[in-house]
């Protein structure tokens, strides 16, 4: 799923894993810790959890819309937890139950990899959980929910803080309209004709998956088929499929600029979506037989991972001019945009980039109560510098998703923090990514040890 791309000025120090385990489980498994530790270790044990995961998983999609995000396992376990599924109060009893018992198993564990599954199977117990009481009614901080749900706490910059990146945009686009106005007259001249977009974007993730294929080996056979759609809050979104394939949807209710071609290319396809998925189908599912990995429920943890490494994704296939030059050469002239004498577009972008961050802080403020939608609104005119309808579908996008917006800006951040840890070359920084993608890796993983 993909919004703008954005890069977030946030404290990597303050993050929290958000995997903590139910105390009062916690307090049983302490008091037979001496015991436990000296029993053999049971990597069956973990497998019958997760078969006892998938099947809860499956169960709580039954009652949310959108809850599951991808499904290639077995369709008669599916149709099975569809035809008879318990209810939520029973559910998350049952996900209480799960993760006492994981915890319990967790102490036999002597192989790291074993260890590192069982942390991501309590971290998505833990959102499993939370998302539970939220079907429920309990509502949380906008804080607290992203940290029970994905792992994260985020500590946002106030608004007033944006105030001198829009100064910086005001110099590239002088006049006397409002900003947002300006921005958007200006950036409309490079939008992609709808009769140009099919081939736009099918050269666009061409590029984009050459040069993830350089790096990451892919799986025979591996393929995605590319739809237009209308009547979404989001720009773009991959569902996987299984079998290594995918439907990558990009949504025309809103003209598409040519900066989107690159960016959703690479963050719903290579290296982003489409290859994270393939990735752990191909190393966790089909090679280790670990079945929790065939389901993907969309609030949880294994977001910030999804989306953080699509939306770093970008800059990893095009740094520096690269992107810019892609752009200039080659989709411009396909999409019959004038190429611009100059840099200013592409200056524009990048001081708009650093706005970003305004985006949590409103959403924030909108979901814990501080502001009303129409506020929230204008608010996103002004910082994001969009015009109404575009600031209208990123607040429906918050309406419905809610605090999953912090896995963008917050994931890009601290991918990118551990990709680039001790300025590694271009080929280490790739393997990085690799190993990312496929292991069951949380957001706590990415911090410096």
């Amino acid at each position: 799923m993909m919004l703008r791309s954005i890069t977030l000025a946030l404290v990597a120090a303050s993050i929290l894993s958000g995997c903590a385990a139910n105390q009062s489980a916690r307090g049983t498994a302490d008091v037979a810790t001496i015991d436990v530790r000296r029993a053999p270790a049971s990597a069956q044990a973990l497998t019958d959890i997760a078969a006892t995961y998938l099947r809860l998983t499956l169960e709580i999609g039954t009652h949310e819309d959108g809850y599951i995000d991808a499904y290639y396992g077995p369709p008669e376990l599916k149709t099975s937890a569809e035809a008879a599924p318990r209810d939520k109060p029973t559910l998350l009893a049952a996900t209480r139950d799960l993760t006492a018992r994981l915890n319990a198993t967790a102490l036999r564990l002597s192989d790291p990899l074993h260890r590192r599954r069982a942390a991501f199977l309590r971290a998505q117990l833990r959102a499993a959980e939370t998302r539970l009481m939220m079907m429920e009614g309990t509502r949380f901080t906008f804080a607290d929910e992203a940290e029970r749900l994905f792992g994260v706490r985020p500590q946002l910059k106030p608004l007033a803080s944006y105030d001198r990146h829009l100064t910086a945009v005001e110099a590239l686009v002088p006049g006397d309209s409002p900003l947002a106005t300006r921005v958007e007259a200006y950036l409309d001249a490079f939008t992609i004709p709808k009769d140009r977009l099919q081939k736009v974007f099918d050269v666009a993730i061409a590029r984009c998956r050459g040069r993830s294929l350089a790096h990451i080996p892919m799986p025979d056979g591996e393929s995605f088929r590319l739809e237009f759609v209308t009547g979404k809050s989001w720009s773009g979104y991959n569902y996987y499929q299984g079998a290594y394939h995918s439907l990558i949807q990009v949504n025309t209710d809103l003209p598409i600029r040519l900066s989107r071609a690159l960016d959703l290319g690479c963050h719903e396809g290579y290296p982003g979506h489409h290859l994270l998925n393939m990735k752990l189908e191909e190393k966790l599912v089909k090679e280790r037989g670990w079945t929790e990995f065939s389901v993907y429920p969309l609030y949880s943890p294994q977001s910030l991972i999804a989306e953080g490494t699509a939306n770093y994704g970008i800059d990893l296939a095009f740094p520096e001019a690269s992107k810019a030059e892609t752009e200039r050469d080659v989709l411009m002239p396909l999409a019959e945009i004038a190429v611009p004498s100059d840099d200013r577009y592409w200056q524009l972008l990048k001081a708009i980039d650093a706005l970003g961050g305004a985006r949590l802080t409103i959403a924030q403020q909108y979901l814990d109560g501080v502001i009303d939608r129409p506020t929230a609104v204008a608010l996103t005119q002004k910082y994001l510098l969009v015009s109404e309808k575009r600031a209208e579908q990123s607040v429906s996008f918050t309406d419905q998703y809610r605090s999953y917006v912090i896995n963008y800006g917050l994931g890009e951040t601290m991918v990118r923090a551990h990709v680039e840890r001790g300025k590694p070359s271009r080929d280490e920084m790739w393997r990085r990514m690799a190993k990312l993608v496929s292991e069951p890796t949380l957001p706590s993983d990415l911090l410096a040890r």
